[in-house]
């Protein structure tokens, strides 16, 4: 059976001939370049050109002949920078930092560090809405932004038979909101000033629909899954209620996927970390088909349950092997065990995509990636 083949039916809840596996289709079900690098080492596939896919997380490229080795079934289709606009880099004794094209500021140590962390916040001293709208960002449906990826993403389908995913241009509506707001002053927006939470949120959703909109025109018979994210959620619950999740970002997110399925028949596969459970009737509501990461080790968040209360509306696009303690730190033989349980929980019937809890982490082992993936093959079988 062909990857993107396998894949549909699994998303369309029905079993192929093994559960689809993904190594690297969106950019919360990558990898570390650090982990990516020791896990080339340990194939025996050593590179020179390791290149990041996702600066903010530093995730790696994966070449095309690791993800032909590891049978993956997926394959991202990257939008381009807008017209004229680039990332400085800028560096001082202590960190390497940059601006986004949102104006958003970023930094990284430079001694042991991991990822870009968030440093300023261009809305944090806005008092009006009208800042907010006034605001100036470069065009999300500048067609520069696609060009040539209709050639490279036709010639990725024919070339590898994968299914192809396709991101949104910007991160998610509570994401975005705290990035150019700035955390503090954002919760306080939607506890006493509710303009202002509506602004910034209305200014999310203008950029995210002008893209796909654009997007879809044109690569919307190509793609097969669109990539949307947010984060609802923490270890222990959700950040806001479900109360004020449903007040102001439930119709945003409805109108987006709304267009989103007005322009494509792709599947949306929707990422929000933590326990989702109580808005996740919600999402399905407004459109999601797939949710990702399935944070195993958060509160209400067990396979079992999530299947059999969720599994006929939703394909579970992660939740094969927790990621917070047992890949990066268990034994390769506890790693197997916990894949094990996880495909049982998840794999029958369909509805079902093989990834790790969120991305592997930079002291993820390559034994334990592999011996992750050897269960994968033993267990993942229809």
């Amino acid at each position: 059976m062909k990857p993107r083949e396998r894949a549909l039916m699994a998303l369309r809840h029905q079993e192929p001939d093994r559960v689809p596996f993904d190594l690297g289709g969106t950019v919360t079900t990558g990898i570390h370049h650090i982990a990516y690098r020791n896990l080339l080492d340990y194939l025996g596939m050593p590179k020179d050109d390791v290149r990041i896919a996702e600066i903010h997380q530093q995730l790696a490229e994966v070449h095309e002949d690791v993800l032909q080795r590891l049978e993956v079934d997926f394959r991202p289709v990257y939008s381009k920078l807008p017209a004229g606009w680039r990332p400085k880099f800028e560096e001082d004794d202590k960190y390497t930092r940059f601006v986004d094209q949102w104006g958003i500021g970023w930094r990284k140590p430079k001694d042991g560090g991991l990822y870009y962390d968030l440093e300023f916040h261009p809305f944090a001293d806005f008092t009006t809405p009208a800042e907010v709208s006034n605001y100036r960002v470069p065009d999300p449906a500048d067609p520069t932004r696609l060009e040539g990826v209709d050639e490279e993403a036709r010639q990725l389908a024919d070339s590898t038979g994968a299914a192809l995913c396709l991101a949104g241009v910007s991160a998610g509506f509570m994401e975005m909101a705290y990035w150019l707001r700035g955390y503090e002053n954002f919760l306080m927006d939607l506890a006493g000033n509710h303009k202002m939470a509506h602004a910034i949120l209305d200014k999310t959703l203008e950029i995210k629909i002008k893209f796909w909109e654009m997007a879809l025109s044109r690569l919307g018979d190509l793609i097969d899954v669109v990539v949307e994210a947010d984060d609802f959620a923490s270890q222990f619950g959700l950040i806001i209620s479900p109360e004020t999740y449903r007040k102001f970002i439930k119709p945003r997110q409805k109108e987006l996927f709304d267009t989103i399925k007005r322009h494509s028949n792709a599947f949306i596969c929707f990422h929000s970390c933590g326990s989702v459970y109580d808005i996740i009737p919600d999402l399905i509501e407004v459109g999601i088909d797939a949710l990702n990461p399935v944070q195993v080790s958060a509160a209400n968040m067990d396979t079992k349950k999530l299947k059999k209360e969720f599994g006929d509306a939703l394909t579970f696009w992660g939740g094969g092997v927790d990621t917070q303690q047992v890949l990066n730190y268990g034994t390769p033989e506890q790693v197997k065990e916990e894949v094990k349980r996880r495909i049982d929980d998840l794999a029958p019937g369909g509805g079902f995509i093989f990834t790790p809890v969120h991305n592997v982490q930079a002291d993820v082992p390559p034994e334990n990636y592999m011996a992750m993936w050897e269960a994968w093959k033993e267990y993942g079988k229809y």
